[in-house]
C-alpha cells in the first residue's frame, strides 16, 4: 500500500484498486499531453464497473458507512492522481500529493455542505472552475462529500457536468449508499462504484494505539463503542467531552421510562448539541469574518476605513447567512449522532432480548443498561424504541425543530416501554 492510502484502515484491496486506477490515469494524461486540443477523448462512452480492472474514469462514487473512510478514500485518489513521484504513484511525499492531502492544492476542489443542503449555486460554482485546463497537476479534480445533501437542483446541474465531463476534469462523490435516497439513480449510473465498509474493532483499536499513542486499553474501548467509526472512536478516547456526550444520549433510554424525567432528559440533549455547535460554530465563525472585513476595507486606521466601505452590506449578510445555515447543520448533526447511538441501544437490548448472536454497538453497557431493558420490555416493544428514534432521525432531517422531534420521540420511547408485554 503506499502512503497517501495509509489511511484507509482495512481497505488493503481497495487501496491497490485505485492505485492501479492512477496509474492508468497516467497514461490516459500523456496521451492528452501530446494530442491536439479536443481531438481526443480522455473515457469511453460508459464507466467499467468495480472489478474490470485498472480501467480509469471521469467519475467516482465512493459509499459507505459513517466512519468507513469515503471521504479519506477520496483524498488519496485526488491525491495519487495528482503525485508526481515517477516511480511511486501515490508517494505521500511529492508536493502534490501533501498539498491535495492538506486541502490546498490549486487543482483539486472540494464541496461541502455549508448548511444542511450543497446547492446548485454552489454546484455550478465548483464545475465551472473545473472546466478550466489545470495549472499546476494532470487534472481538475472536483471532490463532492456529502453528496446524498445535494438538492434535487444540484444534482442534476452536477448529473449534466459527469455526463460532458471535459477532458481533464475528474469528479470524486461520496455517500453513504447507492440507495435513491442517498444519490439518484441517474447520477450513479455515470459513476464508476466503489464500496467502502467499516473497519474492524480490532484494526480500529490497533491504528489508535500505533498512530495516536493512545493507551491500548483506552484505544480497544473506544474502538468497540464507536461503531466503526475512526474519527469517532479517536475522539471518545482523548475527549471526556465526547464520552460525557454519549452518556447523556443512552441516558435518554432510562429516562424514558420515568416520566417526571423524560422531557427534562430530551430538552438537556438539544441544549447540549446547541451548546457544542455554538462553541464550534463561533471557532469557525471569527477567522471568516476578519478575512471578510479585511478583504472590504475595514479596520483601517485612515479616514473612512474603520467601517466597511458602503453598498458591502450584502455580502455581508450572505457571509452570515452561510454561517447561520452551518450552525444549523452541526447542531443537527451533533443530535443526530446521539440519536444512532440511542438507537444502537435498543438495538443492543433486543439482540439480547432474542439471544441473537450478534456483536453489542455498546458491549460496555451491557449489565447497566442493555440486559436490564431487555429483561424489562418485550422485542416488539425494544422494536418499537429503534423505530422512534429512527422516525425522529427523519423529522429532524425534514427541518422539524429540534426540541420538537426530540419531545416527540420521548412521548413515543414512554408509550412503548409502559406497555411492558413482559411479565413483571
Amino acid at each position: 500500500m503506499t502512503k497517501v492510502f495509509e489511511g484507509l484502515i482495512g481497505q488493503e484491496a481497495l487501496a491497490a484498486e485505485l492505485t492501479a486506477a492512477a496509474g492508468a490515469a497516467r497514461g490516459v494524461a500523456a496521451g492528452l499531453d501530446h494530442a491536439e486540443s479536443g481531438a481526443m477523448s480522455m473515457f469511453g462512452d460508459e464507466a467499467p464497473e468495480v472489478g474490470s480492472g485498472s480501467a480509469m474514469t471521469h467519475a467516482w462514487l465512493f459509499t459507505g458507512p459513517p466512519g468507513s473512510g469515503r471521504s479519506v478514500a477520496a483524498a488519496s485518489f485526488a491525491a495519487a492522481l495528482q503525485c508526481t513521484d515517477p516511480q511511486v504513484v501515490g508517494c505521500g511525499e511529492c508536493r502534490s500529493c501533501t498539498t491535495v492531502l492538506a486541502g490546498t492544492h490549486g487543482d483539486v476542489r472540494h464541496i461541502v455542505p455549508e448548511g444542511l443542503t450543497i446547492s446548485v449555486a454552489q454546484i455550478r460554482e465548483i464545475v465551472q472552475l473545473a472546466a478550466r485546463r489545470p495549472t499546476t497537476g494532470r487534472w481538475q479534480i472536483v471532490s463532492v462529500e456529502d453528496a446524498d445533501r445535494l438538492t434535487e437542483q444540484g444534482a442534476n446541474a452536477l448529473l449534466k457536468a459527469v455526463e460532458e465531463p471535459p477532458a481533464r476534469t475528474i469528479f470524486l462523490l461520496c455517500a453513504p449508499s447507492v440507495s435513491p435516497e442517498d444519490i439518484s439513480v441517474t447520477l450513479r449510473s455515470r459513476c464508476r462504484h466503489v464500496a467502502l465498509t467499516a473497519p474492524a474493532v480490532e484494526a480500529i483499536a490497533q491504528v489508535l494505539t500505533v498512530r495516536d499513542g493512545i493507551e491500548p486499553d483506552r484505544a480497544a474501548w473506544a474502538a468497540s463503542v464507536a461503531g466503526g467509526h475512526i474519527g469517532r472512536a479517536r475522539r471518545l478516547a482523548v475527549d471526556e467531552t465526547a464520552r460525557a456526550q454519549r452518556e447523556q444520549a443512552l441516558s435518554l433510554a432510562r429516562a424514558a421510562a420515568r416520566e417526571g424525567e423524560m422531557y427534562a432528559a430530551g430538552e438537556l440533549l438539544v441544549s447540549s448539541a446547541k451548546k457544542a455547535a455554538d462553541e464550534i460554530a463561533a471557532e469557525l465563525n471569527a477567522p471568516e469574518v476578519e478575512e471578510l472585513m479585511t478583504a472590504l476595507g475595514a479596520g483601517g486606521t485612515g479616514k473612512g476605513t474603520a467601517r466597511p466601505p458602503r453598498g458591502t452590506a450584502g455580502v455581508v449578510k450572505e457571509l452570515e447567512k452561510r454561517q447561520k445555515a452551518r450552525h444549523t447543520r452541526i447542531m443537527r448533526d451533533t443530535l443526530d449522532r446521539a440519536l444512532v447511538d440511542l438507537a444502537a441501544l435498543f438495538r443492543d437490548a433486543l439482540v439480547q432480548s432474542i439471544s441473537a448472536p450478534v456483536t453489542m454497538m455498546h458491549p460496555d453497557k451491557t449489565e447497566t443498561l442493555t440486559a436490564p431493558m431487555a429483561s424489562y420490555a418485550a422485542p416488539e416493544r425494544l422494536l418499537g424504541c429503534v423505530e422512534a428514534v429512527l422516525e425522529c432521525r427523519t423529522a429532524l432531517d425534514k427541518n422539524v425543530k429540534p426540541r420538537f422531534a426530540v419531545d416527540a420521540l420521548m412521548v413515543r420511547l414512554s408509550n412503548e416501554l409502559s406497555r411492558r408485554s413482559r411479565p413483571a
